[in-house]
């Protein structure tokens, strides 16, 4: 009997510039596994790929696309795994994320952070965990942080840099069993498994997430729709002075973001962003005396 579970695979070709705006309407509008875009060396032609635990509805797909994609069940094999494998180690900040391939290319002078390719979203690959990892690293040049929270925390990417960043106990919760498998397994591979609790929650309702609340530091790298949803619980669970570093949202979503944790005491520290995708900075003022 086979571990992996079945995928569906939906294939749609596009022009270059395209594939960038379609991988991203499958990301926020479909929720795949991992997302491919192969691009031809030679030609402006490229071929976006998403991989779907479940039968993805071909049609909404068709229509976010704005062309026909094609749906297909793909053999029994690991494909999230053979498609990870091959990617180049990513330096962002102070950080180089690598796979067990690239185990010998850790140049010096960075902070290291080694992550298998699995069934859970975070290799550092993408530009959100990309530029999560960057302000990290900006963050880490100004102040401390002893008590954080890594909410959806996929592969535990930014779980593990917190702890090499502060040398701190980090909490990582996601709402997915396999990604806090996973996340486990990640901070077992970079030596930090004792520093880094992992488990499974939606949202901040688990009671240890509320237990161990007020947060100096909330790092949320998921979606718009559940940042907008979770704005008040992430604001409550911040404390006075404690930073928010949201990300999983396209420029265009950023004000959309952002008006929903204003009205809650939150005010923008900073923006970063990346091709289409970005980083927001908010902080909970100190208390006036």
């Amino acid at each position: 009997m086979s571990l992996n579970p079945p995928l569906w695979k939906a294939s749609v070709p596009a022009t270059k510039a395209e594939a960038q705006d379609i991988a991203a309407a499958f990301e926020l509008g479909t929720e795949p596994q991992a997302i491919l875009i192969n691009e031809e060396p030679f030609d402006d032609a490229a071929m976006v790929e998403a991989l779907y635990v479940a039968m993805p509805d071909g049609d909404l797909l068709t229509k976010l696309a704005g062309r026909a994609v094609h749906v297909a069940l793909l053999p029994d094999v690991d494909w999230i795994k053979l498609s990870q494998e091959g990617l180049p180690p990513v330096r962002a900040g102070r950080f180089f994320v690598y796979g067990a391939h690239d185990a010998g290319t850790v140049p010096h002078g960075v902070i290291p952070i080694r992550i298998e390719a699995g069934l859970a979203f975070g290799t550092g690959h993408h530009e959100t965990t990309a530029l999560c990892l960057r302000v990290l690293s900006d963050l880490a040049k100004r102040r401390r942080f002893d008590n954080v929270l890594d909410l959806g925390c996929g592969t535990g990417l930014l779980a593990i840099g917190a702890v090499k960043l502060w040398r701190k106990p980090v909490l990582a919760s996601d709402i997915d069993v396999v990604a806090v498998d996973v996340t486990k397994e990640n901070a077992r591979a970079n030596s930090v498994a004792p520093m880094v609790r992992a488990l499974t929650a939606d949202g901040l309702t688990h009671p240890a997430l509320a237990k161990q609340a007020p947060y100096d530091l909330i790092i949320a790298n998921i979606l718009a729709g559940p940042l907008t949803q979770l704005a008040p619980d992430i604001a409550r669970a911040l404390a006075p002075g404690g930073i928010a570093v949201l990300s999983g949202l396209l420029e265009w979503q950023e004000n959309l973001v952002v008006s929903f944790y204003r009205p809650q005491g939150l005010i923008l520290r900073g923006i970063r962003r990346q091709s289409h995708w970005s980083a927001v900075t908010l902080e909970r003022p100190l208390a006036r005396a």
